[in-house]
Protein backbone atom coordinates (compact mmCIF):
# COMPACT_ATOMS: atom_id res chain seq x y z
CA UNK A 1 0.00 0.00 0.00
CA UNK A 2 1.28 3.45 -0.89
CA UNK A 3 1.23 5.77 2.12
CA UNK A 4 1.48 9.40 1.01
CA UNK A 5 -0.26 12.57 2.03
CA UNK A 6 0.64 14.92 -0.82
CA UNK A 7 -1.06 18.23 -1.40
CA UNK A 8 -4.35 17.96 -3.29
CA UNK A 9 -4.95 19.86 -6.51
CA UNK A 10 -7.79 19.55 -9.02
CA UNK A 11 -7.76 21.47 -12.29
CA UNK A 12 -10.99 20.12 -13.78
CA UNK A 13 -14.17 21.09 -11.89
CA UNK A 14 -17.53 22.29 -13.25
CA UNK A 15 -19.85 24.85 -11.67
CA UNK A 16 -23.52 25.57 -12.27
CA UNK A 17 -22.47 27.97 -15.01
CA UNK A 18 -22.57 24.87 -17.21
CA UNK A 19 -23.31 21.29 -16.11
CA UNK A 20 -22.21 21.45 -12.49
CA UNK A 21 -24.44 21.75 -9.43
CA UNK A 22 -22.51 24.23 -7.28
CA UNK A 23 -21.65 27.90 -7.30
CA UNK A 24 -17.92 28.64 -7.55
CA UNK A 25 -17.98 29.83 -3.94
CA UNK A 26 -19.37 26.51 -2.68
CA UNK A 27 -16.82 24.61 -4.75
CA UNK A 28 -14.05 26.64 -3.09
CA UNK A 29 -15.54 26.08 0.36
CA UNK A 30 -15.95 22.33 -0.05
CA UNK A 31 -12.43 21.98 -1.46
CA UNK A 32 -11.03 23.99 1.45
CA UNK A 33 -12.72 21.63 3.91
CA UNK A 34 -11.28 18.63 2.03
CA UNK A 35 -7.79 20.07 2.38
CA UNK A 36 -7.14 21.10 -1.20
CA UNK A 37 -4.28 23.47 -2.01
CA UNK A 38 -5.50 24.61 -5.42
CA UNK A 39 -8.33 24.19 -7.91
CA UNK A 40 -9.40 25.35 -11.35
CA UNK A 41 -13.06 25.79 -12.23
CA UNK A 42 -13.16 24.79 -15.88
CA UNK A 43 -16.68 24.95 -17.24
CA UNK A 44 -17.69 23.48 -20.61
CA UNK A 45 -17.44 26.02 -23.43
CA UNK A 46 -17.56 26.41 -27.17
CA UNK A 47 -18.10 29.51 -29.31
CA UNK A 48 -21.67 29.89 -28.02
CA UNK A 49 -20.85 30.60 -24.37
CA UNK A 50 -17.14 31.23 -23.80
CA UNK A 51 -17.62 34.98 -23.28
CA UNK A 52 -20.50 34.47 -20.86
CA UNK A 53 -18.77 31.77 -18.82
CA UNK A 54 -15.43 33.53 -18.47
CA UNK A 55 -17.12 36.88 -17.93
CA UNK A 56 -18.60 35.34 -14.79
CA UNK A 57 -15.79 33.01 -13.73
CA UNK A 58 -12.76 35.27 -14.02
CA UNK A 59 -13.83 37.97 -11.54
CA UNK A 60 -15.46 35.42 -9.22
CA UNK A 61 -12.34 33.26 -9.07
CA UNK A 62 -10.12 36.29 -8.47
CA UNK A 63 -12.21 37.17 -5.41
CA UNK A 64 -12.33 33.59 -4.16
CA UNK A 65 -8.57 33.26 -4.59
CA UNK A 66 -8.10 36.24 -2.27
CA UNK A 67 -10.55 35.07 0.37
CA UNK A 68 -10.09 31.30 0.69
CA UNK A 69 -7.15 29.30 1.91
CA UNK A 70 -6.42 27.77 -1.49
CA UNK A 71 -5.52 28.84 -5.02
CA UNK A 72 -8.64 29.32 -7.16
CA UNK A 73 -8.15 29.58 -10.93
CA UNK A 74 -10.59 30.39 -13.71
CA UNK A 75 -10.57 28.10 -16.69
CA UNK A 76 -12.50 26.38 -19.44
CA UNK A 77 -12.93 22.94 -20.90
CA UNK A 78 -13.23 23.18 -24.69
CA UNK A 79 -15.88 20.52 -25.21
CA UNK A 80 -16.68 18.76 -28.49
CA UNK A 81 -15.09 21.69 -30.33
CA UNK A 82 -14.10 20.59 -33.87
CA UNK A 83 -10.35 19.96 -34.09
CA UNK A 84 -9.99 22.73 -36.70
CA UNK A 85 -11.39 25.27 -34.22
CA UNK A 86 -9.48 24.30 -31.07
CA UNK A 87 -6.66 26.75 -31.72
CA UNK A 88 -9.07 29.63 -32.26
CA UNK A 89 -11.09 28.76 -29.16
CA UNK A 90 -8.03 28.34 -26.94
CA UNK A 91 -6.75 31.72 -28.03
CA UNK A 92 -10.11 33.35 -27.35
CA UNK A 93 -10.27 31.81 -23.89
CA UNK A 94 -6.84 33.22 -23.07
CA UNK A 95 -7.88 36.66 -24.30
CA UNK A 96 -10.87 36.50 -21.95
CA UNK A 97 -8.68 35.75 -18.95
CA UNK A 98 -8.64 31.96 -18.61
CA UNK A 99 -5.83 30.79 -16.33
CA UNK A 100 -6.20 27.16 -17.39
CA UNK A 101 -7.34 25.76 -20.74
CA UNK A 102 -8.48 22.13 -20.78
CA UNK A 103 -9.52 20.27 -23.92
CA UNK A 104 -12.13 17.50 -23.70
CA UNK A 105 -10.17 14.57 -25.09
CA UNK A 106 -11.17 11.46 -27.00
CA UNK A 107 -12.76 9.59 -24.11
CA UNK A 108 -14.04 6.14 -24.99
CA UNK A 109 -17.52 6.90 -23.62
CA UNK A 110 -18.48 9.90 -25.79
CA UNK A 111 -18.46 10.48 -29.58
CA UNK A 112 -15.57 12.96 -29.63
CA UNK A 113 -14.26 13.75 -33.12
CA UNK A 114 -11.16 11.81 -34.08
CA UNK A 115 -8.20 14.14 -34.25
CA UNK A 116 -9.23 16.12 -31.16
CA UNK A 117 -6.34 14.81 -29.07
CA UNK A 118 -3.69 15.74 -31.61
CA UNK A 119 -5.23 19.12 -32.38
CA UNK A 120 -5.20 19.96 -28.68
CA UNK A 121 -1.60 18.85 -28.29
CA UNK A 122 -0.49 21.01 -31.20
CA UNK A 123 -2.27 24.12 -29.92
CA UNK A 124 -0.37 26.79 -28.03
CA UNK A 125 -2.11 27.71 -24.81
CA UNK A 126 -3.62 24.31 -24.02
CA UNK A 127 -2.59 23.12 -20.56
CA UNK A 128 -4.41 19.83 -20.09
CA UNK A 129 -5.78 17.13 -22.38
CA UNK A 130 -8.63 15.68 -20.33
CA UNK A 131 -9.55 11.99 -20.35
CA UNK A 132 -7.73 11.30 -23.65
CA UNK A 133 -9.04 7.75 -23.96
CA UNK A 134 -6.94 5.36 -26.04
CA UNK A 135 -4.23 7.93 -26.60
CA UNK A 136 -1.55 6.86 -29.06
CA UNK A 137 2.18 6.70 -28.50
CA UNK A 138 2.62 9.52 -31.03
CA UNK A 139 0.16 11.71 -29.15
CA UNK A 140 1.82 11.01 -25.80
CA UNK A 141 5.21 11.93 -27.24
CA UNK A 142 3.69 15.16 -28.55
CA UNK A 143 2.30 15.88 -25.07
CA UNK A 144 5.76 15.42 -23.58
CA UNK A 145 7.37 17.66 -26.20
CA UNK A 146 4.76 20.41 -25.89
CA UNK A 147 4.42 20.31 -22.11
CA UNK A 148 0.72 19.44 -22.17
CA UNK A 149 -0.46 17.50 -19.12
CA UNK A 150 -2.43 14.31 -19.70
CA UNK A 151 -5.29 13.61 -17.35
CA UNK A 152 -6.04 10.65 -15.16
CA UNK A 153 -9.55 11.01 -13.85
CA UNK A 154 -11.82 9.78 -11.12
CA UNK A 155 -14.86 10.45 -13.33
CA UNK A 156 -17.02 7.41 -13.99
CA UNK A 157 -16.74 6.22 -17.59
CA UNK A 158 -13.85 8.47 -18.52
CA UNK A 159 -11.70 6.63 -15.96
CA UNK A 160 -11.99 3.33 -17.86
CA UNK A 161 -8.92 4.26 -19.90
CA UNK A 162 -6.79 5.43 -16.94
CA UNK A 163 -4.50 2.41 -17.04
CA UNK A 164 -3.80 2.87 -20.73
CA UNK A 165 -3.21 6.60 -20.32
CA UNK A 166 -0.78 6.03 -17.44
CA UNK A 167 1.15 3.33 -19.29
CA UNK A 168 1.39 5.32 -22.53
CA UNK A 169 2.37 8.52 -20.75
CA UNK A 170 5.08 6.74 -18.80
CA UNK A 171 6.62 5.31 -21.96
CA UNK A 172 6.64 8.73 -23.64
CA UNK A 173 7.76 10.73 -20.63
CA UNK A 174 4.55 12.79 -20.61
CA UNK A 175 3.41 14.43 -17.39
CA UNK A 176 0.17 13.34 -15.75
CA UNK A 177 -2.36 15.04 -13.48
CA UNK A 178 -5.22 13.48 -11.52
CA UNK A 179 -8.45 15.48 -11.78
CA UNK A 180 -12.04 14.69 -10.84
CA UNK A 181 -14.11 16.34 -13.60
CA UNK A 182 -16.50 17.09 -10.74
CA UNK A 183 -20.08 18.06 -11.50
CA UNK A 184 -21.59 17.50 -8.04
CA UNK A 185 -20.38 17.54 -4.41
CA UNK A 186 -20.05 13.77 -4.33
CA UNK A 187 -17.55 13.84 -7.19
CA UNK A 188 -14.88 15.62 -5.14
CA UNK A 189 -12.32 13.28 -3.59
CA UNK A 190 -10.09 13.36 -0.54
CA UNK A 191 -6.27 13.31 -0.69
CA UNK A 192 -6.33 9.66 0.41
CA UNK A 193 -8.73 8.75 -2.37
CA UNK A 194 -6.52 10.54 -4.88
CA UNK A 195 -3.53 8.47 -3.78
CA UNK A 196 -5.50 5.23 -4.14
CA UNK A 197 -6.81 6.15 -7.61
CA UNK A 198 -3.34 7.05 -8.86
CA UNK A 199 -1.84 3.89 -7.37
CA UNK A 200 -4.65 1.90 -8.98
CA UNK A 201 -3.38 3.05 -12.37
CA UNK A 202 -0.20 1.08 -11.69
CA UNK A 203 1.95 4.04 -10.73
CA UNK A 204 4.87 3.74 -8.32
CA UNK A 205 5.01 5.75 -5.12
CA UNK A 206 7.33 8.28 -6.74
CA UNK A 207 5.04 8.58 -9.77
CA UNK A 208 2.00 9.06 -7.55
CA UNK A 209 3.73 11.91 -5.73
CA UNK A 210 4.65 13.51 -9.06
CA UNK A 211 1.10 13.23 -10.38
CA UNK A 212 -0.50 14.63 -7.25
CA UNK A 213 2.01 17.29 -6.22
CA UNK A 214 5.03 17.95 -8.44
CA UNK A 215 3.14 18.19 -11.74
CA UNK A 216 0.32 20.40 -10.40
CA UNK A 217 2.87 22.76 -8.92
CA UNK A 218 4.66 22.87 -12.27
CA UNK A 219 1.38 23.91 -13.88
CA UNK A 220 0.87 26.64 -11.28
CA UNK A 221 4.32 28.03 -12.02
CA UNK A 222 3.18 28.85 -15.58
CA UNK A 223 0.39 31.11 -14.40
CA UNK A 224 1.24 34.81 -13.91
Amino acid sequence: MIRLMPKRYDFHIHSLLTEGELLPSEIAQRCTVLGYSGIAITDHVDASNVELVLGCLVPACRELDENFGLKVLAGVELTHVPPTLIGKMAGRARELGADVVVVHGETIVEPVQRGTNMAALKTAGVDILAHPGLITEEEAVMAAERGVFLELTSRRGHSLANGHVAKTARAAGAALLLNTDSHSPGDLITPDEAVNIAAGCGLTEGEVKAVLEKNPESLLERIP
